[in-house]
């Protein structure tokens, strides 16, 4: 073991885009930064990876949409283009053993169900507008909303089993979760954060409407180059030490020294840091109560999109899984195709137990069922899951379990001492975006300056 003797301003711990946010930040701000990352990569959750013949998939993070708006800043900081994500043509429903197209964002449902998904929709939008999004605790009747799962709320409110289906694919595509593993709170904390659950589902002027040219790492990337030599990876952070006059972080090497420390990294992963003294009860707590989301990525890359000369945009969805949604996630020019699945929730936890072959027949069994018997023969397939990696253990985001908010909540963002927090699931703003990630670092920054 040893020490670095010079003292930094701020010590950095992971390097996800609230991490590397708030280092760019704290540097500009002329503060001495020392960022440390785990990885042996910048980026996180964000993780663009790339193949010899230029083209490329997004295994975490991807898209960028309206109101999004300090992430589309750093797009143009740093020069990456944003491109609108495929929507073209009629989208695909498989329910009941049959594949129906159609166009818009209405799946063709029995008219009952139908209206009944669509009442849950409209229900869900307008509670969330009565949530305190800065302290979502103080919520008119937050703690009988935080012990409802939304699951609880789904079985009160809907009355046709087919419209529960339906709202349970985009619950697993928006929260990497299913209805029974997070409150009702949660939900409409989230919803507004995020807009209104339109906001959320949606591609076209929504949370999925655009993605990166070259990847959603490269912004990342081109932030972490501007200041490369204060960065230090394979660095996994595993004791934070704070005294009246200073913070020690000490990694599996080093012991560095500053005057404050900003934790960037998900809360599951905080409660494997030994802190000295303990932490307050509450904050223990809090890191016990966010267990990550769940979700495999699934990607088959094809010669080209040919599901486009069907007059079909690739996406697709499906109550039956194991994937049950999908997008056309093919580079701008469409020189390649390149479906994606998303396998989500206890379904992907299901998935993981599968070898790496039974995963690859059972998701291009799905996307020969969206699209027939061409999609079961991609020039490639490859998965990817964030709960197989140590410095993640799960993906999008957190997924606070009930009673979390009325409880905890109150300490997620509040400093113990010299210890900062960020992250996006500190974020009040798009909670679990990486957009909310950005709006961290940015906070946490002002917060150690001010």
């Amino acid at each position: 073991m040893t020490d670095d003797k010079k003292p930094y301003d701020v010590l950095v711990v992971g390097a996800g885009y609230a991490g590397l946010t708030a280092a760019y930040e704290l540097i500009k701000a002329g503060r001495t930064v020392l960022l440390l990352e785990a990885r042996d990569r910048v980026g996180g959750r964000v993780h663009t990876q790339r193949f010899d013949d230029g083209s490329y998939v997004d295994l975490g993070g991807a898209w960028v949409g309206p109101t999004q708006d300090r992430l589309y800043a750093l797009a143009r900081a740093f020069g990456v283009d944003t491109f609108p994500t495929y929507d073209t043509g009629k989208s695909t429903q498989y329910f009941r053993g049959r594949v129906k197209r159609y166009k818009g964002l209405i799946p063709p449902l029995p008219l009952f169900s139908l209206l009944s998904l669509d009442a849950a929709i409209r229900r869900i939008n307008k509670l969330s507008k009565t949530v305190d999004l800065a302290e979502p605790w103080n919520t008119p009747n937050a703690r009988q909303l935080d012990t409802l799962t939304l699951a609880d709320w789904m079985n009160g409110q809907m009355s046709y089993e087919t419209a529960r289906q339906f709202f349970t694919i985009a619950v697993g595509a928006i929260w990497a979760a299913d209805p029974a593993d997070f409150s009702l709170l949660h939900a409409l904390f989230y919803t507004r954060s995020g807009r209104d659950l339109d906001t959320l589902m949606n591609v076209k002027n929504g949370a999925q409407a655009d993605r990166f040219v070259g990847g959603a790492q490269t912004i990342a990337d081109r932030m972490a180059a501007t200041f490369a030599d204060r960065i230090v990876f394979n660095a996994p952070v595993r004791t934070i030490t704070q005294t009246d006059a200073q913070v020690e972080v000490t990694t599996d090497t080093t012991t560095y020294t500053a005057s404050r420390v900003v934790v960037a990294i998900p809360p599951a992963l905080q409660a494997d840091i030994r802190f000295e003294p303990a932490l307050p009860p509450q904050r223990q707590q809090l890191m016990t109560q966010l267990p990550m989301g769940a979700v495999w990525k699934c990607y088959a890359i094809y010669d080209r999109p040919f599901w486009r000369d069907q007059g079909l945009n690739g996406l697709a969805a499906t109550p039956d899984g194991p994937i049950t949604v999908t997008f056309d996630n093919s580079p701008r020019d469409g020189s390649q195709g390149i479906l994606m699945g998303f396998v989500l929730g206890s379904k992907a936890r299901d998935f993981s137990r599968l070898s790496d072959n039974e995963r690859r027949a059972s998701a291009l069994q799905s996307f020969a069922t969206f699209f027939g018997p061409e999609a079961a023969r991609p020039r490639r397939y490859l998965d990817h899951s964030f709960l197989n990696e140590a410095w993640s253990k799960g993906c999008y985001a957190a997924v606070p379990q009930p009673g979390f908010w009325t409880s905890a909540g109150p300490a997620l963002r509040q400093p113990v001492g010299r210890i900062h927090w960020a992250g996006t699931e500190t974020s009040d703003v798009w909670n679990g975006y990486i957009e909310g990630a950005v709006r961290s670092g940015e906070r946490v920054a002002r917060e150690v300056t001010g």
